[in-house]
């Protein structure tokens, strides 16, 4: 089983709703909408042939200069018995992070996507229990968003030769 037969499939099966096709490091990678999500990691998981049973990972990504897709949701597929891995990449709009819940195909992602609504705020619609599992409740802020400065701008005591810089 080759990227190239996945990909023909997946084009076959879902047409305009899975785009941008690449290899990096061999690894086939694509994106899909909001909306076929599910679909597509159910027909994956139940595929006869590719069998993607086993969900590696799930998590978010913030690029803030991506207009009006700047938060993404990234899944790592594994088929154990072909040892071929996909990653699937949906992009959101900061405005409307809304997504339905992987949990109903994988249960592993009840987990995956607590963490990736603790870090990033992207919430998941349909998911049993969507609170917090790392950071306080209390938090009112997503640390891994890009909207904090890396370094505070008003210390005196860095000498940025010393960084590198």
């Amino acid at each position: 089983m080759t990227n190239q037969e996945i990909a023909e499939d997946l084009l076959s099966r879902f047409g305009e709703n899975v785009s941008a096709f690449e290899e990096p490091w061999g690894l086939l990678t694509f994106t899909t909408n909001r909306q076929n999500i599910i679909t597509l990691l159910d027909y994956l998981n139940k595929h006869e042939t590719f069998r993607f049973k086993f969900l590696t990972d799930l998590t978010g990504i913030h690029l803030p200069d991506n207009q009006g897709a700047e938060f993404g949701v990234i899944y790592h597929l594994h088929s154990l018995e072909n040892n071929v891995r996909i990653r699937i990449k949906v992009f959101l709009s900061q405005d409307d992070l809304h997504i339905p819940t992987a949990s109903t195909v994988h249960a592993c992602a009840n987990w995956m996507e607590r963490e990736t609504y603790d870090f990033f705020g992207i919430i998941f619609d349909g998911h049993p229990k969507l609170i917090r599992i790392l950071n306080i409740e209390e938090m009112d802020y997503f640390p891994m968003r890009k909207e904090y400065p890396l370094e505070d701008a008003t210390r005196q005591d860095k000498i940025d030769a010393l960084f590198g810089r």
